[in-house]
């Protein structure tokens, strides 16, 4: 099976296999990033945006696959990370220039999606994937993207200390 014949759904599998041997949120993290990067060719941009301790209402940047962004910090009331922390909702949003929230990184930004993870009920990061395409995220990418989302809050509460 070649990459661009892959489906989201394809991947579910892998990455439960990445959670359950992942050694740390951090690495499970990378490991999501890098499956989701290098599978699905229309996500061109993968990352992960986490609350930090302090204050919890900045977006700090984690793990990422992509070129750089200069969004390395939001605040909850900004941008469609902000929006999606805030809510605890996911965004999908086919057209980034239609919508009034979106903090431009790359004029090849198209589309985009926005996770949000949770921890015992409480939003404390997300997954963030750009598209250099129009209405690049269907309901299979959602659903995938929801996936890895959770997995990752299950991780993160599993080995909470």
């Amino acid at each position: 099976m070649t990459t661009t014949n892959l489906k989201p759904n394809d991947l579910i599998r892998e990455l439960d296999a990445l959670a359950k041997t992942a050694a740390s949120g951090e690495a499970l993290m990378k490991s999501i990033v890098a499956l989701l990067h290098e599978k699905l060719t229309k996500y061109n941009w993968v990352g992960f945006y986490m609350l930090e301790k302090e204050g919890g209402d900045m977006l700090a940047l984690g793990p990422f696959k992509g070129t750089m962004t200069p969004h390395t910090r939001i605040p909850l009331n900004q941008g469609i990370c902000g929006a999606a922390a805030s809510s605890g909702k996911t965004i999908v949003v086919d057209d980034v220039n239609s919508d009034s929230r979106y903090l431009a990184c790359s004029v090849e930004t198209k589309s985009e999606i926005v996770v949000p993870v949770f921890v015992r009920g409480k939003v404390v990061g997300e997954l963030d994937i750009d598209s250099h395409f129009l209405a690049a995220f269907g309901p299979d990418d959602r659903k995938l993207c929801e996936h890895a989302a959770a997995l990752l809050g299950k991780f993160l509460e599993a080995h909470a200390h």
